[in-house]
C-alpha cells in the first residue's frame, strides 16, 4: 500500500462547517475536511453516521443548511450535479446507477457528453477498471461487479480533478476487493483527489493510510488509519457503545 501524500499541495476540495438536517434529525454538524491533488482520504463510520449524506452533499444532491464546499478555490455550494461535474468533481454510488438499456461504451458518451470528459479513450478507460471487450454490452447484462466497474468508469470519463467513491467495494469478494484497489491506486497516481467512503478497513488501508471518522454527523478523529483503531472514542462507537 503506496500512502498518498500532499505535502506542500493546496487542496483541491475543502469542505467547511457543512451541517444538514432533515426535519429534526441532525445528519451532517459541523464536518470539515480537504483533500489535496493525488490524495486518498478514507471516510469511515458506523451506520447513520453521515457519510452517505456527507458525499450528497459535496456531490449536489443535496443542499446543505450551513457551511461551504470549495473546489479548486472557487465555491460551489448547493451547485448541481452536473455542473460540479463539468468543474471536476464526481462520484460512484453504493449502488451503480447506468442507463440499463444502453450499452457500456453508449453509457460512457452519455457522461462524457453531458460533464466534459478526460482525455482517456474508451477503450482505455474500460481497461483501467477491468471491464475491456464489453463495450457493445446492455448495462442490464452486467453482474454487480461489473455494473460497480462501469459506474466508476463513466464518472472518471468527466475528467474529475475529485472523485467521491461511495462503498465500491460493498459486496465484492477478496479478489475483485484486490482489483477495486489497484485501479483507485492507479487513477490517484494520476493526480485525481479522493474521497473514499468505506466500511471495509482492510480494503480501505490499501488506499490510504489517512482517515476522518464521523459519528452521529460529527467528524471524532481525523488521522491515520492506524490511530483510529486505537482511539478509545472511535472503538467505543464501532463496539456499539455510544
Amino acid at each position: 500500500m503506496r500512502e498518498r501524500t500532499a505535502e506542500g499541495l493546496e487542496p483541491v476540495l475543502a469542505v467547511n462547517d457543512l451541517s444538514r438536517s432533515f426535519g429534526a434529525l441532525t445528519a451532517l454538524d459541523g464536518v470539515a475536511l480537504e483533500v489535496a491533488p493525488g490524495q486518498v482520504l478514507g471516510l469511515v463510520g458506523p451506520n447513520g453516521s453521515g457519510k452517505t449524506t456527507l458525499i450528497n452533499v459535496v456531490s449536489g444532491l443535496y443542499k446543505p443548511d450551513r457551511g461551504a464546499v470549495v473546489l479548486g478555490g472557487r465555491q460551489v455550494t448547493g451547485w448541481a450535479p452536473h455542473r460540479l461535474a463539468r468543474m471536476g468533481l464526481n462520484r460512484t454510488f453504493q449502488i451503480p446507477r447506468p442507463f440499463k438499456d444502453l450499452t457500456v461504451l453508449e453509457n460512457l458518451a452519455v457522461a462524457h457528453r453531458h460533464a466534459g470528459g478526460g482525455v482517456r479513450t474508451a477503450q482505455e478507460l474500460l481497461a483501467t477498471v477491468g471491464i475491456a471487450g464489453m463495450e457493445h454490452r446492455r448495462a442490464s447484462e452486467l453482474n454487480a461487479s461489473q455494473q460497480k466497474r462501469l459506474d466508476l468508469a463513466r464518472a472518471v470519463t468527466t475528467g474529475p480533478k475529485v472523485l467521491l467513491v461511495d462503498e465500491l467495494g460493498a459486496g465484492l469478494g477478496p479478489g475483485e476487493l484486490d482489483e477495486m484497489a489497484v485501479m483507485l491506486t492507479e487513477l490517484a497516481s494520476t493526480g485525481m483527489a479522493m474521497i473514499v467512503v468505506e466500511h471495509l478497513l482492510g480494503f480501505l488501508a490499501k488506499l490510504t493510510e489517512t482517515v476522518v471518522v464521523l459519528n452521529a454527523g460529527s467528524p471524532i478523529f481525523t488521522g491515520s488509519l492506524q490511530a483510529a483503531t486505537q482511539d478509545p472514542e472511535v472503538v467505543k462507537v464501532f463496539l456499539g457503545g455510544a
